[in-house]
């Protein structure tokens, strides 16, 4: 199904807790954040029905977001429901790694596809700062997990954040010189707890590794490869160069609203709907999908809630 605009919208972004098991500064407050009751947040066979009806207005790829998703205790079986649904072409997974060590074998036997693992740090010390007690040891370990069980193409989300790891950028693109996978550098958008002094622009990605070639365009990212590279660098730049024109996402947050763009206050509700009816207001999310984001003018987000609250 198409939007007003002409954009195709064939990715369902959703999201299955707003809960995780790592507090990183940028995303939330010292003390964490309050996770919604049990019973606001979408059953199982509630996310199955929603992701039906999406697929049947055009939806091709879901992604499954949080929070961190791999802490609700049904992930697996929610997994599951929505890889055998008739129309789903890629079922992939955004996780922060913690829990791929035990999960990652599972998870692909539950039919998911493809793993975006956020990593904003390759050094210890660092990465327990950010996170607030997080190891990186465990996110290493689940990488080699995730190898081991099959995933190919694995995707490492790396926020770029001034002053933290600007330094680290050559460490990140010289992995892709040694490992078949794509390490995508995304730049902090003013969300949530995001600061807009540590806003560090995509292009210093080029400033720092001159090497880097340019590839192609792959949905939000322009894509680059070091000459000889095994690997892809994935520039994605929501503040620097909008990609509106090009986004063919809708999302829906762990207790059943409707985004249509991640950074607009609109929501739909769609809990409780089944049938037509949730088709009809899948629908009517899609219509409503605004041309573009202001943050460039405003310098900040319109969404309403946090990152975690809404889905990555």
């Amino acid at each position: 199904m198409k939007d007003v605009c002409a954009r195709e919208i064939t990715c369902l972004r959703l999201s299955v807790t707003d809960r995780c098991n790592l507090r990183c500064r940028y995303c939330m407050p010292p003390e964490g954040v309050c996770g919604r009751l049990h019973d606001e947040i979408c059953p199982a066979e509630e996310l199955a029905e929603i992701t039906r009806q999406a697929v049947s207005l055009g939806v091709r790829k879901v992604r499954l977001t949080g929070g961190e998703p791999l802490v609700r205790r049904d992930i697996l079986e929610i997994c599951r429901d929505v890889a055998a649904l008739e129309g789903v072409e890629e079922l992939c997974l955004t996780t922060n790694g913690t829990a791929l060590s035990r999960l990652a074998a599972p998870l692909r036997e539950a039919g998911v596809n493809r793993l975006n693992v956020s990593l904003d740090t390759l050094r210890p010390d660092r990465f327990a700062g950010m996170t607030r007690g997080g190891r990186l040891e465990d996110v290493l370990r689940g990488l080699e997990a995730a190898r081991k069980a099959g995933f190919s193409g694995i995707k490492l989300n790396v926020v770029l954040m001034d002053g933290f790891n600007r330094d680290e950028i050559p460490d990140f693109v010289d992995l892709t010189r040694r490992y078949p996978l794509e390490v995508r550098f995304i730049e902090l958008m003013p969300i949530g707890q995001g600061a807009a002094e540590r806003f560090l622009p995509a292009s210093a990605v080029l400033e720092a590794c001159p090497e880097l070639e340019g590839v192609d365009v792959s949905g939000v990212a322009r894509r680059y490869r070091t000459p000889g590279g095994r690997g892809l660098v994935g520039l994605i730049e929501p503040m620097s160069h909008r990609f509106c024109a090009r986004c063919d996402r809708i999302r829906v947050t762990a207790d059943g609203k409707l985004k249509p763009c991640l950074h607009s206050e609109q929501e739909i509700p769609l809990r409780g709907l089944r049938g037509e009816a949730l088709r009809r207001a899948i629908r009517e999310g899609i219509e409503s999908k605004p041309p573009r984001h202001y943050m460039a003018e405003t310098g900040r987000s319109g969404a309403a809630r946090n990152m975690n609250q809404i889905g990555g």
